[in-house]
């Protein structure tokens, strides 16, 4: 497992370690400076001693003072420190095992769906925001385009794969369209374009389709242009992108600042920021974890983040939440999953 590396800084002792180790989870779950009181019982020392080893670890930048009291908390590089160097990734109980493996292990849903569930487990599982980017293989083939009428002159166009990945795309048509002509070309398609890579299928459309629909469809051009349309759109969202708990990351006492509520909201929604989350080119496979601004996403944030491979797919699941994290628990369960999917893989 390979983590952001950890501000260089002098080593610490042991009692130092286990201090901020303490400090740091106690702030995890109560998001409250811990009592001297309490850390003079732990360690069995003096309140002056546990004021100079603090005072040293604000020194070295790993902790910092409390803006609204006088207490110290983790800075920044204090997390990056105890990810690199004192956490240990922690286990999941046999009720998070079994929810996690009723889907991962359930051969009959589509691809979709399965990611779809599984962003969601993961989300419930950590309380956190979760995002799963799928990049559509190479394998991926042509399995069916349908057209469905919906309304008056509305129809919405459906693009399915092999691998169980559904896009649709909806189009209002003007008076010239005939629905049984759009309806008709999409019978063409399926019968000549089924099991054609997705990459390929907008070039077929023009030079193998479009010849043929012209022929026989009297407004061919905008029945064309439909269908070209949801191909390309098709192929624009090729990385797929799948969200857990959206806006569970709001819950943390952390936001509480309307306009940074807003700020962080925009970017979930905005794809191209949701793109700085996708992992790497990195080929080994490791966990990793960015905290601030180590991350291209959001400063005030920490993600975590590793590659999956299922069923010929891969892609990159990140959980996003605040710097006052579980890294023990979210660690945990990337490592859990990144060996149930590469098993399901072989």
């Amino acid at each position: 497992m390979n983590f952001a590396s950890a501000k260089e800084g002098d080593e610490l002792n042991e009692r130092q370690n286990k201090l901020l180790k303490t400090i740091i989870e106690s702030y995890i779950k109560t998001i409250k400076p811990i009592g001297s009181k309490s850390l003079c019982k732990k360690f069995k020392c003096s309140s002056a001693t546990i004021r100079n080893e603090m005072s040293e670890l604000e020194k070295l930048g790993l902790l910092e003072k409390n803006h609204i009291s006088s207490g110290r908390v983790p800075s920044e590089a204090g997390y990056k420190y105890y990810v690199e160097h004192l956490m240990k990734p922690k286990e999941l109980t046999g009720e998070d095992v079994l929810k996690l493996q009723t889907i991962v292990r359930n051969n009959e849903l589509e691809l979709s769906d399965s990611i779809n569930k599984t962003v969601q487990i993961i989300s419930e599982l950590t309380n956190y925001t979760s995002i799963i980017l799928g990049k559509s293989s190479k394998e991926n083939t042509l399995k069916q385009v349908n057209i469905i009428p919906i309304e008056n002159n509305k129809i919405v166009a459906l693009v399915c794969t092999d691998k169980g990945i559904v896009e649709n795309k909806q189009f209002i048509l003007d008076n010239k369209a005939e629905i049984d002509e759009i309806v008709k070309t999409s019978e063409i398609i399926n019968k000549m374009l089924v099991g054609t890579p997705i990459n390929e299928v907008s070039e077929r459309l023009e030079f193998e389709i479009k010849p043929i629909i012209s022929r026989q469809i009297k407004q061919y051009e905008t029945v064309y242009n439909i269908f070209a349309d949801a191909f390309n759109d098709f192929l624009h969202k090729s990385q797929n992108v799948y969200f857990g708990g959206k806006t569970k990351i709001f819950d943390e006492p952390e936001y509480n600042n309307v306009l940074e509520i807003k700020q962080l909201a925009s970017k979930f929604e905005d794809k191209e920021f949701i793109k700085r989350i996708e992992e790497d080119d990195d080929e080994t496979g490791e966990i990793k974890v960015y905290i601030g601004e180590e991350n291209d996403f959001d400063p005030n944030v920490t993600i975590i983040k590793s590659k999956y491979k299922h069923n010929g797919e891969e892609g990159t699941i990140a959980i996003v939440g605040p710097k006052r994290m579980e890294y023990d628990r979210v660690v945990g369960l990337l490592e859990y999953l990144q060996k149930e999917l590469n098993e399901e893989e072989k």
